[in-house]
């Protein structure tokens, strides 16, 4: 008989009984950059899901690199042009010792798509599928059209328990009842800005969590969280500051991981109002709209000096939406280069010989240097007639915001700076969400916050994810790239290169898709 979700409460406060004993295999973890929600499925965030890995499983499991591995799907395979079959893995237990089955997944898929209030819904991996459960152990999934992609979709979606029922709320999930997952770790508490615990699962049906417990502690100073790992405090310290990695380096009992993260650095600007909110000088024309200003914009941003001086050299120049080597990139674009001559004359075409003013917001607390890349962006466009102020916040604040905290839910800022992580690996997750016109009942544009529309991208973004020959999709993928970055729908900055830093005897083992995961984390 499956429990309900007052018994999930009385496991919280049995695991809190529990993590006060003395364990052995203990380990803390600085983190930089902190969850803006416990429930899974709220806000389709790094931190969230780097977070949700830990004590949920989805369907089918992404390794460091992004390979797909059987989660909670044993299988899955095409059965017809238009249907997937999912084939469960049985004898999996919840925390709270109920059983998984495709009722969890069924209720998973109509939830995940549609938490209220959601910054940056699921939905574009979720809309336009309809689940049907053939059985207690086989779902199959239907689309209007072949869908190739549907394991690397499925691979970002946390499967929760049904029993939380359908009027949970993202409170009962930071408040600790609704935690109920089938991952390595099981909920302990979370305390905002202090620490969230963890406790080994000891009945997980995949590998055994290394470790007893573990405490993550949002440290967002970059100068305290390695004094942290230097004096014992934690053991473990993600988003390694750019400044220190050359000193960590040479640091006894210290070692470092680093790699390559398909994060993109990006700047969205306001391209569907006539009069937009944060720009001044202009007698209430919207700039943006002009592709010569979006040119001028780009060719005043010196990426080479971003990398070098802001980022101390740990980091790559962008030219697109995913470093090149992706799946679905293109070989013809390359990073814009610094060119503020040919800048202040583009704006002079566009009719702002004398610049116009603009506001650039982003967060403080989210992406390596994020707030010092602002300043820089600022002053490289100040210096081209822009005259740019700076507004940076904690991303709790600033997600929200962004996505809908204008008039009527729209989003409220003119120009801001943002990053994108691939949850799939390949050019199609940043199409669909970043650069397809927002379509919320279909998924599309679901972080597209400057509403970009171009009915030719489109077709092609949606011919791709159609389309089974792998050859031809990403051919489709890297021309929809092409015209969107032509028409500057984003304007591309740089690739994040991410450096995890261990002691006692730990490794990292580096992940494309940027999480600190604890699956990741082995012990030497």
């Amino acid at each position: 008989m499956r429990r309900s979700l007052k018994f999930g409460a009385a496991l919280g406060a049995t695991l809190l009984l529990a993590a006060g004993a003395a364990r052995a295999d203990d380990v803390k973890i600085g983190i930089y950059s902190e969850p803006s929600a416990m429930d899974p499925h709220y806000h389709n965030l790094g931190p969230n899901n780097s977070f949700s890995s830990n004590i949920y499983d989805a369907l089918i499991i992404q390794d460091e690199n992004q390979n797909l591995t059987p989660g909670l799907a044993m299988s899955w395979e095409p059965v017809s042009d238009l249907v997937w079959e999912f084939k469960l893995r049985k004898g999996v237990k919840f925390h709270d010792g109920s059983d998984f089955n495709a009722d969890d997944v069924m209720f998973t898929s109509e939830r995940a798509p549609n938490v209220p209030n959601s910054p940056s819904s699921f939905g574009t991996y979720l809309k336009g599928k309809t689940f049907s459960k053939v059985d207690d152990f086989t779902i199959r999934v239907t689309t209007e059209r072949p869908y190739p992609l549907m394991p690397v979709d499925l691979s970002t979606v946390s499967i929760i328990s049904s029993d939380v029922g359908a009027d949970v709320k993202t409170a009962d999930f930071n408040a600790g009842p609704a935690m109920i997952g089938t991952g390595p770790y099981k909920f302990v508490e979370w305390l905002p800005s202090d620490r969230i615990v963890l406790v080994k699962n000891e009945d997980y049906w995949g590998e055994k969590a290394a470790f007893d417990k573990v405490t993550m502690k949002p440290i967002k100073s970059n100068p305290t969280r390695v004094a942290a790992l230097l004096s014992g405090d934690v053991d473990m310290i993600d988003s390694v500051p750019t400044a220190d990695i050359e000193t960590l380096k040479k640091t006894d009992g210290v070692t470092l991981a680093s790699g390559i993260s398909n994060r993109v650095i990006y700047l969205h600007m306001d391209r569907f109002r006539d009069n937009s909110p944060f720009i001044t000088g202009t007698d209430g024309k919207n700039p943006l709209k002009d592709l010569r200003v979006r040119q001028a914009i780009s060719m005043a941003i010196n990426r080479d000096a971003i990398v070098s001086r802001v980022m101390e050299g740990i980091a790559i120049p962008a030219g697109q939406l995913l470093p090149p080597g992706f799946f679905g990139t293109s070989d013809k674009l390359k990073p814009q280069a610094y060119n503020p001559k040919r800048a202040k004359e583009l704006l002079a075409e566009a009719g702002y010989p004398n610049g116009f003013g603009l506001t650039i917001h982003g967060p403080n607390d989210r992406y390596i240097n994020d707030a010092k890349i602002a300043q820089a962006i600022g002053q490289m466009l100040t210096r081209v007639g822009i005259k740019t102020q700076i507004e940076t916040m904690p991303k709790s604040v600033y997600f929200r915001s962004a996505s809908r905290g204008g008039p009527n839910g729209e989003p409220k800022y003119s120009f801001i700076l943002v990053g994108w992580g691939s949850g799939t690996g390949e050019a199609s997750s940043p199409l669909k969400s970043l650069v397809h016109t927002h379509n919320k009942e279909l998924g599309f544009g679901a972080s597209n916050r400057g509403r970009y529309s171009n009915p030719k991208t489109d077709k092609l973004i949606e011919d791709a994810l159609a389309t089974v020959d792998d050859t031809k999709r990403a051919a489709l993928l890297a021309e929809a790239t092409e015209i969107a970055i032509s028409d500057l729908a984003v304007i591309p900055l740089h690739y994040q290169v991410n450096t995890w830093a261990t002691t006692k005897g730990l490794k990292y083992l580096p992940r494309t898709d940027e999480r600190t995961s604890l699956r990741s984390l082995k012990k030497q």
